[in-house]
This record gives C-alpha cells, sequence and structure tokens, in this order.
C-alpha cells in the first residue's frame, strides 16, 4: 500500500486534486483524480491525515474517508488563502491544504453526522421558504400599489389585501386573476413552513441536547435545533466568547502597541444563527417588562446605560455564551447564575 504522511485534496465536481506528501522534507506525490477513482486511491494509501476545504460536499468526503481509517480535517477556506503560492489552480490549492493543516494553531471545522446535516437542511429550507414569501407578499403589495389598493405592513394583512382587491371594481379582470395566482402560491409557500417547523420540533423533541438548549429563555426549538447541529463537538471553542466570536457577536478589534480598540461586532460567522439570536434577543427585550429575575435585572441595568439596539445584541452575545456552556457541561439553566454566565 501506499505510505503519505500526510494529504491534500482540493474538491470539485468531477475531478479532484491531491497533494500526498511522502515526507517531511517536502517530497510529494500530486494527481488528478477522476470523481468515480476518488475512493479507490484512498483504500490503497495507508491511513493517514488528509485535509479539505470545508465547501460543498466535504463533509460526506469527510465521513467516506473516515470509515476507511484515514483522519480528516476540513479547513476553513480563509485560513488556506494565506498559503497558496504565486497563481491559484487546483495543484497550488492542494499543495496549500497540505500545508495549511500541517499548522499547529489551525483551526478546522468539525464533520458533521448526515443527521445532523439533515437538521441544517430544513433550516436552509424554512430560511428559502421565508424569503420566497417575503419576495410574493412584496410583489402583490407593489402591484396592488399601482390600482390604488394599500394595506399596513405585516405579513397577517395580506389576506385583507386580497380581500380588498378582489372586491375593488377598480381592478381589472386580469390583476384579479394573477391575484389568484400569488396568494395561492403564499398559501402553499405557508402550508410548506408550517410542515417544516413541525419536523423541527418533532427532531428537538427526541434530541437531549436541542431539549437542554430549549430551556433558555429567548430560545426557541428553531435556535436550539440549528445551534446543536451546527456545533457537534462544543469543545473546539476554549469560551463561550470563542463560540460567541464565531457568531460574530464580539466587537471587532484594531489594538497595537498594548492600546484595545473596540469597535462594532465582527459580523463574522454563522450568519443565520446570527441572525435568529438578534430576532430573538428583540422579543425578549419587547418582553422585558413582563418578566422576573435576575434576566430582567441584567437587561433592564443595560437599557440604562445603552440603547436598545446595542442591549439586543448584548443579550445575543449572552445567550450564545450560555448555550456554550450548557452545551460544553450538560446542565440545564439556572436564571440564578445567568449575571456569572
Amino acid at each position: 500500500m501506499l505510505k503519505f504522511i500526510r494529504i491534500g485534496v482540493d474538491l470539485a465536481k468531477n475531478f479532484f486534486q491531491v497533494h500526498a506528501l511522502e515526507t517531511d522534507d517536502g517530497r510529494a506525490v500530486t494527481k488528478k483524480l477522476s470523481r468515480s477513482k476518488v475512493l479507490g486511491f484512498f483504500k490503497s494509501v495507508e491511513p493517514c491525515q488528509v485535509g479539505m476545504e470545508a465547501c460543498g460536499s466535504a463533509h460526506y468526503w469527510a465521513r467516506e474517508l473516515t470509515s476507511m481509517g484515514h483522519q480528516v480535517f476540513l479547513i476553513p477556506p480563509i485560513y488556506i488563502k494565506a498559503y497558496v503560492k504565486r497563481g491559484k489552480n487546483d495543484a497550488v490549492d492542494a499543495e496549500a491544504i497540505c500545508e495549511a493543516m500541517s499548522r499547529p494553531g489551525m483551526r478546522f471545522v468539525p464533520v458533521k453526522t448526515k443527521d445532523q446535516q439533515a437538521v441544517l437542511m430544513l433550516h436552509k429550507s424554512r430560511d428559502l421558504l421565508i424569503k420566497q414569501r417575503t419576495m410574493s407578499t412584496n410583489a402583490l403589495r407593489s402591484h396592488l400599489l399601482e390600482f390604488g389598493v394599500i394595506t399596513a405592513q405585516g405579513v397577517n394583512r395580506i389576506d385583507g389585501l386580497i380581500e380588498m382587491a378582489k372586491s375593488d371594481r377598480d381592478v381589472p379582470e386580469m390583476a384579479k386573476e394573477l391575484i389568484d395566482i400569488l396568494a395561492q402560491q403564499l398559501d402553499e409557500i405557508d402550508a410548506a413552513i408550517v410542515a417544516v417547523d413541525k419536523k423541527i420540533a418533532a427532531v428537538c423533541a427526541n434530541d437531549a441536547r436541542m431539549r437542554l438548549l430549549d430551556l433558555v429563555p429567548g430560545v426557541g426549538k428553531i435556535i436550539a435545533s440549528v445551534v446543536a447541529a451546527s456545533v457537534p463537538e462544543p469543545a473546539i471553542f476554549n469560551s463561550g466568547r470563542d463560540f460567541a466570536a464565531w457568531l460574530g457577536l464580539t466587537p471587532r478589534q484594531n489594538s497595537s502597541g498594548g492600546k484595545a480598540k473596540l469597535g462594532k461586532i465582527t459580523k463574522k460567522g454563522n450568519r443565520y444563527i446570527r441572525k435568529l439570536l438578534v430576532l430573538s434577543s428583540t422579543s425578549l427585550l419587547r418582553s422585558v417588562a413582563k418578566r422576573t429575575g435576575a434576566l430582567r435585572d441584567w437587561i433592564a441595568a443595560l437599557l440604562l446605560k445603552k440603547p436598545a439596539r446595542l442591549v439586543t445584541v448584548a443579550i445575543a452575545n449572552k445567550l450564545a455564551r450560555i448555550m456554550w456552556a450548557m452545551l460544553n457541561t450538560g446542565e440545564g439553566f439556572r436564571e440564578e447564575i445567568f449575571m456569572k454566565a
């Protein structure tokens, strides 16, 4: 069998580039493999370290190679860019991956299971359906505005808007026929969103980690399920702050000469989870007057010193840290120690 110390693989749809190091002095074997020959090549190689970009199909190939005994590392593409030499092609990318995975301070992406990816597929589909609903409602509003038919903002106002248009004599029959088509499309999208929400709720009910996160105020089944599926190994983050930074909820640093300069949040990392946490925090902020306990006291104290939008982001940051701590320790939510999280 072939023997290598580590292998960098540049993933693609049909052809894969391999950069395999035989020794630490840089001697390497480079190969271009078709998709059908990838598994056959790795079966002929003794178990070793294999690095790939964390991109489309990476988790599938990682699971396949792991089942053969290889140790697979998935690297965020942004961390590989620094190791790309002059020029850009598949061979150079594979070499850069091979070099990046050898660095002691490199960060890797945990390999997700098929079930975890299925949960994330639910969330991505739900997000797509909501965007399509927003597009359809905006189109309907803009079309009817041309005929002087308007209503207040909000998805729940659309049914009333449609009825107004149908009963308005100034709206042409052709326009009313198109309104029926858009209305039917909206009904189908709404039904699909409800079906996806039920599937997410069922998944959450059968997963201990998701049920644990669901106990946190403001963290419902939607957030609990996507966080648990996206973070299979919370120990990869050294602290709750690292997890919040991964979500882009920590201040941007521009420090030098021992002087710390902090700016707005970075907005890097997982945009979907960050969006859900900020929306959830906004809801918590609006209902803070109805709450009691440490959570309310902490939010009320912040509101005395900071504007509401900044407090919303601070709450999202706090919720992220709490969820990381719960996933890392397995403990339930305890509001009496909320201030220490």
